[in-house]
């Protein structure tokens, strides 16, 4: 128990000696008791502005002196040995570019009851900038001009990791080129702005095959690679993305024919000469390229990116390592699209195994199967769904894309790898149904014989 004694002499005899005393005691137990559990709440006000990094300062307006305690000299990089410093310091630490905004806020609070947050930027006597973050109130005083108080806290490194965050979110982790979000925004922004551009869609050709011989290492080495070649054949002004896997896309604003195609040839030979590292040395990617210019502003993004990804399919169709431009005449529908994307996959089915070839058995009939036997050679396309589309569907999307003599020499070359000793035994002959276009092949016939020569197998049969 606490107690306060307090107490006097009251009466004195005639020589002077006290005779009477009086006193009061007050229990203080209460008191002492707030007492320590304020105590308390300062030492755990204390550690939270340790543990926090926050500083306290404050500014008596009448004596116009600024008062800044350990931990805010620290942030702002002031050596001093007093919590007192000039009233105009703060401002001469100000960023030019938040000056303005920060000094307004910290004369807000004369006019509110309320508490003022602001974040802004100083720069150190150092040359180093920090970004703080401070809560402002002002204080009023019976019978003074009052108090402004205030907390600043260093938030440099929380800023840093919401820009890294931001990045992120926007940008391709391997690349580093916008990612399909942020260049769908982009997009739809300069579609907005009424002004001409160029979509182009930019597809890799062979890129499967070589993660499927090199790994996938050589695979991001080369998309990274290729990432930072399309990055070097665009002006200032265009933007560049990562969709997907092997796919990109470039925006280039105020972009006209002759810039284009000047764009598309530089863009294919940066994708030629990519770096696919050691162990894919030998090998080369290639790029089919769509590009689509728009000039109205009712056009969506979805409808822009796939204009360019028909005329990219149609570029495909055409033989690869080219760009193509998208037409709407050409486009004939859903029809011409759909056609397009089948003589692309009919290309890609080449090179990924969905080519399937089968035999049909001829002989004569009434006649007696006989040991050698005569096989008409014929091909079937796996679809990525894994439907088989019939010859009757891509064999004449091949013949109008021009790409029936390489569908044919990919037959010829494979049947022959497969069953060259077969043929070599006589155990059974060959029949191909070759399109008109491989008869006017001029080089048919050499191919004919080089495959021969490479496969072993007899020159008749």
């Amino acid at each position: 128990v606490w107690v306060l004694d307090r107490g006097g002499i009251v009466e004195r005899d005639g020589d002077g000696p006290p005779i009477r005393r009086m006193g009061v005691q007050t229990d203080l137990s209460k008191q002492k008791a707030a007492e320590a559990a304020l105590e308390r709440v300062i030492i755990r006000f204390r550690l939270a502005l340790a543990a926090s990094g926050t500083g306290i300062w404050h500014y008596d307006i009448a004596s116009n002196k600024s008062y800044w305690d350990s931990r805010t000299r620290e942030i702002f990089g002031l050596v001093a040995v007093t919590d007192e410093v000039t009233a105009d310091l703060w401002h001469s630490y100000l960023h030019p570019d938040d000056k303005q905004a920060a000094e307004r806020a910290h004369r807000a609070p004369l006019e509110t009851d309320g508490v003022i947050a602001a974040q802004y930027r100083i720069i150190r006597r150092d040359g180093d900038i920090r970004h703080v973050e401070s809560l402002v109130r002002f204080v009023a005083a019976a019978g003074a001009a009052g108090q402004i108080l205030g907390t600043v806290r260093d938030i440099t490194e929380d800023k840093l990791r919401e820009q890294e965050l931001a990045h992120a979110a926007r940008h391709d982790a391997l690349t580093g080129l916008w990612n399909r979000a942020a260049f769908d925004r982009l997009l739809g922004e300069h579609i907005a702005a009424g002004a001409p551009l160029a979509v182009f869609y930019v597809d890799l050709d062979y890129f499967k095959a070589l993660n499927d011989f090199a790994g996938h290492a050589a695979g991001d080495l080369a998309l990274k690679s290729v990432a930072g070649g399309m990055r070097g054949c665009l002006p200032p002004s265009a933007h560049a993305a990562r969709l997907g896997g092997d796919e990109f896309a470039l925006l280039v604003p105020h972009c006209d024919a002759v810039q284009a195609e000047r764009i598309a040839g530089a863009v294919l030979g940066a994708v030629r000469e990519a770096d696919l590292g050691p162990a894919a040395s030998s090998r080369r990617l290639a790029a089919s390229i769509g590009i689509a210019f728009i000039d109205d502003a009712a056009t969506t993004v979805a409808d822009a990116l796939a204009c360019a990804d028909d005329a990219c399919y149609a570029a495909k169709a055409a033989g690869r390592n080219r760009f193509a431009v998208f037409s709407a005449a050409a486009r004939s529908g859903a029809a011409g699209l759909n056609a397009a994307r089948i003589a692309a996959d009919t290309v890609d089915a080449m090179d990924d195994g969905r080519l399937k070839l089968f035999g049909q058995e001829i002989h004569l009939l009434g006649k007696p199967w006989q040991e050698c036997r005569h096989v008409e050679v014929l091909a079937r396309l796996a679809a990525r769904n894994g439907r088989l589309v019939p010859p009757s569907e891509f064999i004449p999307v091949a013949e109008r894309f021009g790409i029936a003599s390489k569908l044919d020499r990919w037959i010829i070359r494979t049947a022959l790898l497969r069953h060259g000793p077969a043929l070599l035994a006589g155990a059974l002959t060959l029949g191909f149904n070759l399109a008109a276009q491989t008869l006017s092949d001029p080089g048919l016939w050499d191919f004919v014989d080089n495959t021969i020569e490479e496969t072993g197998a007899p020159h008749s049969g």
